[in-house]
């Protein structure tokens, strides 16, 4: 790889998905916390169209447009015939069409080496059914779940699921984040406007089991031998931790550093944290998210493999918790981007004689 005298580091935020907005935070915060007398860095905004164009932190969106050219190996290309050749990326499309491992199976055609999970690890994480599927088959601790397609929503008996799950349960869309498209369905009524809400984002939806109990995100981070943050606790003053709860109503929640949890559970919930994240092939950063109910019993409720970057996510403020202040966290993430893309640089793609 050409050394620069700074890493340029492209920055890609927005995306066609229900979290750009959320998206649009995170890049605003990593873009200030990036060492500009060591990175060159470079934004590129997707606007609701899928449109790439170049940004600026005043102008985000602007109406010059971005291509990646392969003919020029890792070069970012602008239609005005500014060619800018980058040292790594640091996707931040948070959701659907950017944690899902679409951007990054674009990155790795480009030959660019980029921040957090690859394509395989980014699927698996933003598919709540898969990811389920696989934690349980590892005989790690979830709640229990029942998984519908689309063309199947005729077939949904509310007496069948309150019969497998109880009452209260949650229903989701099965690819999406940040609390979008969730209900919590207390009783047959409420059941056909939460599938109504469910698909309005994904052909397939999951319904899951309501678990009692704290809600605790630990923070992991590294490639082959990933470490785990002290834990954290989100105290919820809605129903649940919604999507207002987390971005519209400033009182609607309260993140609790550290969690108010004894030391062995949270050792526990470190120690399941890593082993998910490896199970689940994640690569770089994840937050995985839990439930610790009254007696104490853990249950996983999901991986997030591009997390919050917002000044209040709990992913960065976990690992300032923990020693790791938030430059130093996206040094770190760039770090791990390279390495891995060295090693995968050493591996044969065609036949050797």
């Amino acid at each position: 790889m050409k050394k620069h005298k700074k890493i340029r580091i492209a920055i890609i935020f927005g995306g066609k998905s229900a979290e750009h907005e959320v998206s649009i935070q995170s890049a605003r915060n990593i873009f200030d916390a990036l060492d500009k007398d060591k990175y060159e860095p470079v934004l590129i905004g997707i606007n609701k169209d899928c449109e790439w164009v170049t940004s600026s932190i005043q102008q985000l969106f602007s109406n010059e447009q971005v291509v990646l050219n392969k003919n020029r190996m890792n070069i970012l290309t602008e239609v005005s015939g500014n060619f800018k050749k980058l040292d790594v990326v640091f996707p931040v499309l948070h959701g659907p069409f950017g944690e899902d491992g679409t951007i990054q199976g674009l990155l790795k055609l480009a030959d660019v080496p980029f921040v957090g999970a690859g394509v395989l690890g980014s699927a698996i994480g933003m598919d709540k059914d898969v990811m389920k599927r696989l934690l349980r088959d590892a005989d790690l601790p979830t709640n229990q779940f029942l998984t519908f397609k689309s063309f199947e929503r005729d077939k949904i008996s509310f007496d069948k699921i309150k019969q497998k799950l109880g009452l209260p349960f949650f229903v989701k869309p099965a690819n999406l984040g940040s609390s979008v498209g969730i209900t919590k369905v207390h009783n047959k009524q409420e059941l056909l406007p939460a599938l109504e809400s469910a698909f309005m984002y994904d052909s397939k939806i999951i319904v899951e089991e309501y678990i009692k109990g704290k809600e605790i995100e630990c923070s992991v981070l590294g490639n082959d031998n990933p470490i785990a943050s002290i834990c954290g606790e989100v105290i919820s003053h809605h129903e649940f931790y919604s999507y207002e709860a987390k971005y519209l109503d400033k009182d609607g929640a309260k993140l609790s550093i550290p969690a108010s949890i004894s030391l062995e559970v949270s050792k526990k919930i470190q120690k399941i944290a890593v082993e998910a994240f490896k199970i689940l092939c994640c690569e770089g950063m994840a937050r995985v998210d839990f439930f610790v109910t009254a007696k104490n019993k853990i249950i996983i409720n999901e991986i997030n493999t591009i997390p919050g970057f917002t000044s209040i996510s709990m992913y960065p403020k976990l690992w300032e918790a923990s020693g790791i202040s938030y430059s130093k966290l996206i040094d770190t993430l760039i770090e791990f981007a390279i390495e891995r893309y060295a090693k995968e640089q050493k591996l044969h793609t065609s036949f050797v004689n």
